[in-house]
């Protein structure tokens, strides 16, 4: 008994299974690139700022930071997010104490 099997038809009808599959998966996780957990150096380059203005801010509790080990370590999202609006509801976790608005 032979079966002949278009291939281009089998490739396409899987690739389709496959998307239908993966895409809601991929919907749920966010970019991995608002998740990238930043060091010190890395922030501050990012920032174009110095180490000691980073180290000054996660002492004063003024930058959304958390401790691996005993190093800060920053998301990139919540980074942005302060950046924008660091009064933003979201970064409420992070307690941190703001100067007086002038």
């Amino acid at each position: 008994m032979n079966i002949e099997i278009n291939d281009t038809q089998l490739i396409d009808t899987i690739v389709e299974k496959v998307t239908e599959q993966i895409t809601p998966l991929l919907k749920q996780y966010p970019n991995s690139y608002d998740n990238e957990i930043l060091t010190v150096v890395e922030l501050a380059d990012y920032l174009k700022v110095k180490t000691s203005w980073i180290y000054e801010k996660v002492h004063k509790k003024e930058i959304p930071s958390y401790k691996a080990g005993k190093f800060p370590r920053f998301r990139r999202k919540h980074i942005d997010m302060w950046l924008s609006n660091p009064y933003h509801p979201d970064l409420d976790n992070y307690n941190l104490k703001h100067k007086e608005r002038r």
